[in-house]
């Protein structure tokens, strides 16, 4: 039966989740907590660069604006994927499913963006240390975090558009969330456009947070050779091996989730399992990584706690 995609009534139906009856609560507190920690840790690091005019600088501006898109990913995901749990009903409506799929979507973009200006970043610090203030001023700053948002909402919003010109002919999502290769497989018209469209955008986010980060890091690590003060080779070595593996970890867990769908072969378990962990586990590390491993963000955490006790 084919559907219009414009009746907003349209219930579409989720991969069950197989939870048996004892296992469904346990399941559901679990989550809650996992939330409710992602959410606190999250709107920590939020507080403490808030409040200090001393983080007031190009790299923690640039964290503090990752920890808004991990706060919009983790918020598109938890609340829904809750109340299937609780309740038992993984139907949801075209719209919601559709906002979702958008939100999931920016936050993905919005990860490899933010951490590709992060490397930028890094790399202006540790190889151009005396010219970092000429380069990263307040205004190119203000214009490079512009940039990014307005990019990754126009090109997230270009990618779900094109499914508005479709009816849907199936109701099931095949995925523990909306997404759009999901929302793809409701349609039996040619999709080809839309295909070459999240490959070119798969390609283009993909290929250039890799470019950038890649270049910049073997600068750095020449520079770190280079450098005779082991401190600073140090501390340099250590910013840049955490900001790594957060960004080793989403390119590669995002990069299966997403090209998984076009080939029958891979395990839907395996599938999911990828697609989940990419909304779970960076909102989860990152302000755990960042926050108790950044010096500033740490003595920021402590004094806004004397300040309250004091209080």
């Amino acid at each position: 039966m084919v559907t219009n995609v414009s009746d907003i009534t349209v219930m579409l139906i989720m991969e069950p989740l197989a939870l048996t009856t004892f296992s469904i609560y346990p399941a559901f507190v679990f989550g809650t907590l996992t939330y409710v920690i992602i959410v606190f840790c999250n709107l920590m690091v939020l507080t403490a660069i808030g409040l200090n005019r001393r983080l007031h600088n190009p790299m923690f501006i640039l964290l503090f604006n990752m920890t808004v898109n991990d706060m919009m990913g983790t918020t598109a995901f938890f609340p829904q994927m809750l109340l299937s749990i609780l309740t038992q009903n993984r139907s949801i409506s075209y719209t919601a499913c559709y906002i979702q799929a958008l939100l999931t979507h920016m936050y993905g973009g919005g990860s490899l963006l933010i951490l590709t200006a992060m490397a930028y970043d890094r790399y202006v610090a540790i190889c151009r240390p005396l010219r970092y203030n000429s380069i990263m001023t307040p205004t190119h700053l203000i214009r490079l975090i512009i940039m990014i948002w307005v990019l990754n909402i126009f090109l997230m919003m270009m990618l779900l558009g094109l499914l508005l010109r479709f009816e849907i002919c199936r109701t099931t999502i095949v995925d523990m969330y909306c997404n759009n290769p999901s929302l793809l497989k409701l349609i039996c018209e040619d999709t080809r456009l839309n295909n070459y469209y999240g490959l070119a955008l798969i390609a283009f986010y993909q290929g250039l947070s890799a470019f950038v980060v890649g270049f910049t890091y073997l600068q750095i690590l020449l520079t770190c050779v280079m450098n005779k003060q082991s401190d600073a080779k140090s501390k340099a070595i250590q910013t840049c091996g955490t900001h790594l593996v957060v960004f080793l970890f989403l390119e590669c867990n995002s990069c299966f989730a997403l090209t998984a769908h076009r080939f029958e072969s891979v395990s839907p378990f395996l599938r999911r399992a990828f697609g989940v962990s990419v909304m779970v586990f960076p909102p989860l590390v990152n302000p755990l990584i960042y926050g108790l491993k950044t010096k500033e963000i740490r003595q920021s955490f402590r004094l806004l706690f004397k300040r309250n006790a004091f209080s």
